[in-house]
């Protein structure tokens, strides 16, 4: 059975078959990141990687406690009848379907908003960078 490719991280860029997610890319997204924050492109911050390779892999942005939390069975998190073992019924697996439950064109209508939206900020942080050294300004 083939798994979902939707779940491995980011397909398509702008349209285009982006493949695997590689150094260069990551490095990309970074310094695009830091010009969305203001900052000059040389100006990437950890933070501004790590965002980066979370967005191009598809990894959570949870932090690593939330995680931990997430990962526990429910039965250890809570009990809400101290003693009462339940059963839970086994979800049947949809080929179609990612971890939330989100159907592959859910999936790539949230990929095509928010490509939307980061070209939207990218051209808006280079429109006031434009602006600012028309300006005359630093």
């Amino acid at each position: 059975m083939k798994k979902n490719p939707l779940n491995k991280g980011i397909l398509t860029e702008n349209a285009t078959e982006v493949g695997a997610v590689s150094r260069e890319m990551v490095h990309a997204r970074a310094r695009e990141l830091a010009q969305i924050g203001g900052r000059a492109a040389a100006e990437v911050s950890k933070a501004d990687y790590d965002q980066a390779k979370r967005e191009l892999t598809g990894e959570s942005d949870l932090d690593r406690q939330d995680q931990m939390l997430d990962a526990l069975p429910e039965t250890e998190r809570w009990d809400p009848v101290p003693g009462s073992a339940g059963h839970q019924v086994p979800e049947a697996a949809s080929e179609d379907e990612d971890e939330e439950g989100r159907s592959e064109t859910e999936q790539l209508v949230d990929e095509g908003v928010s490509e939307a939206e980061h070209d939207q900020m990218l051209e808006a942080a280079r429109a006031a960078a434009k602006q600012d050294r028309q300006a005359g300004k630093p």
